[in-house]
This record gives C-alpha cells, structure tokens and sequence, in this order.
C-alpha cells in the first residue's frame, strides 16, 4: 500500500490567500463532508483529523512589489510547516486539505527538512494544469499560488525561499510535473532554463499515462520520500469543476486513477497534499467525492486483488 501503513494525519488549512478566487478556503470542510476521513479508515487505516489550523483573514488586496497578500502566505505557510513537520517526526503521514496551492511551500518545506535532517532521497509529484513557477517579475496578477514550485526552487521573495532551513529547499530535479497544460509566456523561458521535468498533456496524449508514470518514478527506491501535490485542476474540469483556475484538456476519469493507482503499486508516497478545492464553484459537491475516490485509489484500492 501506498502509505507503507502508516498512520495517517488530515490537516485542514482553510484560506484562499494566495489565490484569485475565493472558495478555496471551504476546501477541507468538503473533504471531511465528501467522507475522507472516513474512506481511509475504511482502508485499515489509523487516521486523526487535527482539525483547522489558523491564519490571517483574506484582506483581499491588490499586489505589493509583485504580491498579493505575501504576509499572510507567510503567516500561513509558517504555520503549515510546523504542523507538518510534527505530523512527520512522530512517523505520521500527512495529508494537506487545502486551501490554494501557494500552501505547498509550507508543505514541502516540512517534507524537505525531515528529508534532510534524515539523509533521505526527496521526489515530489506536482499534480496541476499548471507547472505555479511564476515570480513577481513575470507573474500577471501577483498570486503567490502560481509561484511555489518557483520559490521552494530558490525563485522568490527570502520569507518564503527560506522557509525550509536551506535555500533552495528543493532542487529542480527533485520534481517532476504531470498533466501541465498552461504555462504563462515568461514562464516557460523560467521552467526551460530551470530543467523542469514535465509531461505536459501533449507528452501524456503521445505516450500515455503509464509511460509518463513510469518515467516519473523512475529511480525512487527505500531511501526515497515522495511527495505527491494534488492540485484539483489536474483533472479536466468536465469531471472536476470546482477550482478557481479551469483549464480544458486535462485528464479524465481513467487517466486519474491510473496516476494514483500506479503511485500506490510504487510503495513510496509519505505525504500528499490536496489542494484548490473551491466547493463555491461545485455541482452538489461532485468534484470533492470525486477526489476522496481518487485519494482512496492512491491508497490502495483498485477492482480487483493485485500481486
């Protein structure tokens, strides 16, 4: 099983501060109302639900120096780190109930410090229709959810590159984006100079998702720690409408679960975080019991017993 049986912890972070829309911030509570606590205590599971954390209000500002909002993603993001970083020292595996997705820095900041700390081998899967490696120099709104990759990469203002203890907290190889299909024009001179590995959704159209997986976990062994983050606008928004940032042409149904389903055959995911969930923009919250349903495949479950 994917989570190699540890227990798990659920943190809710609900703010929609880095991001353009609001909504977000009701992401955890449609999880928990979707059944996700409950889909992986079905799964054998130990889960604790640690509840909400706590953050600065949405002031709903234009950008400062190319930001919106940078105090309080750092307030936030601080506060995420610490959480989680606790969750993974007493051997627990967390999983982020986003919240946007300027959140992921304080996520993998945790994760890239345990690692560290730990001589262990970091990947981390960036799920999204968009590869967020934007900076205040070239970003169009100045939303810091279209920069974390960007800055856990060293690309960004020192409150947020530093978070982890080191600077970059991770390198650019260590990432590996599935399912990219809108990257802003300077953007994509950043991702090229930077050697993102990506498979765009023109590489996964040509080769498929099992050989853009198959590439993906390519090298992880036991001394790896992966980290998968899930943006909801992955998925095409004929099947997953509530986020904030559509974008048309991403993958569908089976496509989804194969991703999950061949993370879970790795053995190797330790922490996940589930990020953009806008139930504001959601039809009978479908889009939320469509991801608990993935999320239980990339803990396991599949149709039939497999070797």
């Amino acid at each position: 099983m994917a989570n190699k049986a540890k227990p798990v912890s659920l943190i809710g972070a609900p703010t929609d501060i880095g991001a353009g829309t609001r909504g977000a911030s009701m992401g955890p509570e449609a999880l928990r109302v979707a059944g996700l606590p409950q889909a992986l205590a079905a799964r054998g599971l130990d889960v604790v639900d640690r509840g909400n954390l706590a953050g600065p209000l949405n002031p709903w500002q234009p950008p400062h120096d190319g930001y919106r909002h940078l105090a309080e993603v750092v307030a936030w993001n601080r506060v995420l780190m610490e959480a989680e970083l606790a969750e993974l020292e007493a051997g627990r595996m967390p999983i982020l109930m986003g919240g946007d997705h300027c959140l992921g820095i304080g996520s993998i900041s945790a994760v890239a410090r345990h690692c560290r700390a730990r001589g262990r081998k970091l990947r981390v899967f960036w799920l999204d229709a968009h590869a967020d490696f934007n900076t205040a120099e070239i970003s169009p709104s100045g939303n810091i959810h279209g920069m974390p990759v960007a800055c856990l990469c060293g690309h960004g203002p020192q409150e947020l590159t530093s978070l982890s203890g080191a600077v970059p907290a991770i390198a650019a190889d260590a990432v590996r984006q599935i399912g990219i299909r809108s990257v802003d024009p300077a953007e994509k001179r950043l991702v090229h100079d930077v050697g993102l590995e990506i498979y765009d959704m023109r590489y996964i159209d040509e080769h498929g998702m099992r050989r853009a997986m198959e590439q993906a976990l390519d090298g992880l062994d036991g001394n790896s720690h992966l980290h998968v983050s899930f943006d909801v606008d992955f998925l095409d928004p004929s099947i997953a409408p509530a986020v904030g940032t559509t974008v048309p042409g991403g993958p569908g149904y089976r496509e989804a679960q194969l991703c999950m389903e061949m993370i879970a055959d790795s053995g190797h995911a330790d922490s996940l975080d589930i990020m953009e969930l806008n139930p504001a923009l959601d039809e009978h919250n479908r889009t939320a019991e469509l991801v608990v349903d993935l999320v239980e495949s990339l803990f396991g479950k599949s149709t039939l017993m497999r070797a």
